[in-house]
């Protein structure tokens, strides 16, 4: 047994349940002590705060390339980027804000399950038709009113830089709804063993608990091209090539 990384497993998962814990009674506290109209913003702060420690305590470092400009006024902003690990949720909540769509068992998850439902997460069930209809009216609403949702079109996680064929809903709520459309690329440094795919949580937790500081990379490319007018497909293709180009820009930011 190597004693440092079971040393460090153990240290993180009780730094990862302490911070969870008191971060969302501390939420729930302020979110109830503030005025319906300025919840918003206590979520955002707490969101990115949550974001960024955990990044710190499993000791991720991630590296930005390109910026998001402001949110359009009036509108919503559809996030799209590749899904590798459970670090993605991190790096891309700290960087957007907003709201995720996230897998409908993530719910179930412990403490994560909780905090996530605690601050507006969009579950959806895999493979059930009524789940994904009424995410998608969800997700729709939810940019309608001019708010950011991030999703990962790909529709689960891929060990590979390869960006799989995306679904098609997300983009068809936000064609409707007049949604500003982001592309980015996320990448984590070869080695560090940061992909999630074929295991449970709590193992993958362990795993990434025992794991030596690591990099990853975000690289956030420019909307696309607004038109009310667009047909849903194509803007999907269009949001594969500029995910798939940003990925392949933060693979040499990762393991420069």
């Amino acid at each position: 047994m190597n004693v440092r990384r079971e040393l460090r497993r153990i240290g993180r998962i009780a730094g990862f349940g302490g911070l969870t814990g008191s971060m969302l009674t501390g939420f729930i506290a302020h979110e109830a002590l503030t005025a319906p109209g300025h919840r918003d913003a206590v979520r955002e702060r707490w969101v990115r705060a949550w974001c960024g420690g955990h990044l710190a305590l499993f000791g991720v470092t991630v590296v930005v390339d390109g910026a998001a400009p402001p949110v359009p006024s009036g509108r919503g902003r559809l996030v799209v980027a590749n899904h590798r690990s459970t670090a993605d949720i991190l790096v891309l909540l700290r960087a957007f804000g907003g709201h995720m769509v996230s897998r409908a068992d993530l719910a179930r998850w412990p403490l994560v399950g909780p905090a996530a439902r605690a601050v507006g997460t969009l579950f959806v069930e895999r493979g059930d038709a009524v789940s994904g209809a009424r995410a998608l009216r969800t997700i729709r609403t939810t940019l309608a009113r001019g708010a950011t949702v991030i999703v990962f079109p790909e529709g689960t996680t891929f060990a590979e830089d390869a960006v799989q064929p995306f679904q098609v809903g997300c983009f068809v709520a936000a064609v409707r709804s007049g949604a500003e459309i982001l592309p980015a690329g996320l990448a984590y440094a070869t080695g560090s063993g940061a992909a999630f795919v074929n295991e449970s949580f709590p193992a993958h937790l362990a795993r990434m608990a025992a794991a030596s500081p690591s990099r990853a990379a975000l690289c956030i490319g420019s909307p696309l091209p607004y038109d009310r007018a667009a047909k849903p497909a194509r803007a999907r293709d269009l949001a594969h090539d500029a995910v798939q180009a940003l990925v392949t820009k933060a693979r040499a930011l990762a393991d420069a």
